[in-house]
């Protein structure tokens, strides 16, 4: 690994990161909660303008289970989500390995903070990342939007396709997501629309 990706305040890293979490079609099972089960993560060196490192946190759910709905999408099945970490512990690993407490983060759409955010309260958990939670998450989804004067705010697939950028990977996989969202970072600071944090 790049050591510029190990976890401390380096001033140019930002995480980007993507969760996918138990859903279902329709109403949840009686009893669970939307859980996360994969937390993706690239890293993004600002100032030297490129993605530096990519990781995969899964994680065990103990309050609902992983869907045929939701195994299409994403490939994880509930025997992978069997072998993942606590919620407690990714959010130590995140912490003690990537840097989450000091370093800025972003993510596309609001969703995954406050998936975060919930699940912290929930769990007992120590909110990974730092405080106040506002203060330390970038939207890139909004970024993404006024920088192309949207009236929409698009899908990560289509703000691929706008920036004419590849779709990298499965869509709809952590890890896969994270990276192509980095790629947009990346395009929005090359361009002089990312904030700097």
């Amino acid at each position: 690994m790049d050591r510029r990706a190990a976890g401390g305040g380096h001033d140019g890293l930002l995480n980007v990161i993507d969760l996918e979490a138990t859903c279902w079609e329709g109403q949840p099972p009686p009893g669970a909660v939307s859980e996360i089960i994969e937390i993706g993560l690239a890293v993004v060196d600002l100032d030297a303008r490129e993605r530096v490192a990519r990781h995969r946190v899964l994680v065990r759910p103990v309050r609902s289970r992983v869907s045929r709905f939701c195994a299409g999408p994403t490939g994880i099945t509930q025997a992978e989500a069997d072998t993942g970490v606590s919620f407690a512990q990714a959010c130590d690993t995140l912490t003690r390995v990537h840097g989450a407490g000091v370093r800025p983060w972003a993510s596309w759409g609001d969703h995954d903070r406050h998936q975060f955010v919930r699940q912290c309260a929930a769990d007992g958990v120590a909110y990974p990342f730092g405080r106040p939670a506002e203060r330390t998450h970038t939207n890139a989804k909004a970024v993404f939007t006024e920088a192309h004067g949207l009236r929409g705010r698009p899908g990560m697939a289509w703000a691929l396709e706008l920036a004419g950028l590849p779709l990298q990977g499965r869509h709809h996989r952590g890890v896969d997501d994270a990276w192509n969202i980095a790629a947009l970072v990346l395009h929005l600071a090359d361009r002089g629309d990312w904030p700097r944090t």
